[in-house]
């Protein structure tokens, strides 16, 4: 690599001025060119719920139904919901209905940070 620098810039030495400039716009085009826009991330494939599911279950259905997401992110929100349903009670619909809510809100969340 080191050859075909040294062998660009020999080059670049002896054009002319002009040519000097046409030869850094024609390496700022490839350049430019060169770098790739994120992709933005894949539409989450949303998983239906089935009819009597658990919180463990719909946590693994919407993790499946993300996998572009950072569970980790999520972790200290999907544990609080768990531990309320667990501990307190807290009925597993309205657990179910919280984390979609969350999952969804995630998503959004990386598609407005990958837009900017």
């Amino acid at each position: 690599m080191k050859s075909e620098q040294q062998q660009l810039q020999r080059i670049f030495r002896q054009l002319p001025p002009e040519q000097q400039q046409t030869l850094l716009a024609f390496a700022e085009f490839l350049h430019s060119n060169s770098i790739k826009e994120p992709k933005p991330p894949a539409a989450p494939q949303i998983k239906p719920r089935p009819p009597d599911e658990s919180v463990v279950a719909a946590i693994k259905r919407l993790a499946q139904s993300y996998p572009m997401l950072d569970k980790a992110v999520m972790l200290n929100e999907t544990s609080c919901l768990m531990s309320e349903h667990i501990m307190h009670g807290r009925d597993k619909i309205e657990v179910i209905d919280k984390l979609e809510t969350i999952f969804l809100r995630h998503y959004e969340e990386l598609i407005r940070e990958k837009a900017t």
